[in-house]
């Protein structure tokens, strides 16, 4: 009886031993360096020069000439930016998730948005576009989860076109005067030059003639 009675204990203690739960790892308070160290880096986004006017939800399509069909280009917010500096206004559209651009170009005096056709939520345009790194000609649609907004941004979009045509009508003007101006100047320092030489030419035929009545005098008197 003593003799099956050990291995049955020893058996239950090393089922006990091996159902024991792990000991908990004792905090020796010592600190790891981590094996790389990340540095925190600046990221731009190219619109720190410039102020929104604009900035609203939507959706955009660009018309597909080969298919003749609207492919849809990404979702996500449509933004009018105006450049502290120049003062150019650029429409420049983003995918919500990706970020990726999906539009980019300049807003021109010549540029002209209008309703697409059978929908008041929906826009259309055209422009010279650089989203794709190329200057590419595009008819843009842009759709809005309400009439207001599709409004405001047709409203926006014209009033900033007739301003860059102000802006570029007063550029225009100030060039015209400056070439104005330049060719005044030009034309006085012409006739300062003409007038200096006539100035001179009068000096040396007064000096001439000076000497001559001078030499004059000095002659000596013809014999009687």
């Amino acid at each position: 009886m003593a003799s099956t009675a050990k291995p049955d204990l020893e058996e239950h203690n090393k089922e006990d031993e091996e159902n024991a739960p792990a000991a908990e790892d004792e905090d020796t308070g010592a600190q790891v360096a981590p094996i790389v160290k990340l540095e925190e880096v600046a990221v731009t986004t190219g619109e720190e020069d410039e102020d929104p006017i604009l900035d609203l939800k939507a959706k955009l399509y660009r018309f597909d000439k080969d298919g003749s069909q609207w492919k849809e280009r990404g979702a996500g917010n449509v933004k009018l930016l105006k450049h502290k500096a120049t003062g150019k206004v650029r429409l420049v559209m983003r995918q919500s998730k990706t970020l990726k651009i999906c539009a980019n170009h300049l807003v021109l005096p010549t540029m002209s948005v209008q309703e697409h056709a059978g929908n008041d939520k929906s826009c259309v345009w055209h422009a010279a576009d650089f989203a794709d790194g190329e200057l590419k000609d595009e008819l843009f649609c842009v759709r809005f989860a309400s009439v207001d907004n599709c409004k405001t941004f047709m409203e926006t979009v014209q009033e900033v076109a007739e301003s860059q045509g102000k802006e570029e009508n007063k550029d225009a003007t100030a060039t015209a005067d400056l070439l104005d101006k330049l060719n005044v100047s030009e034309t006085e320092s012409k006739t300062d030059v003409k007038e200096k030489e006539e100035a001179k030419d009068e000096k040396e035929t007064a000096e001439e003639k000076t000497k001559t009545k001078a030499e004059k005098k000095e002659e000596p008197p013809s014999p009687a």
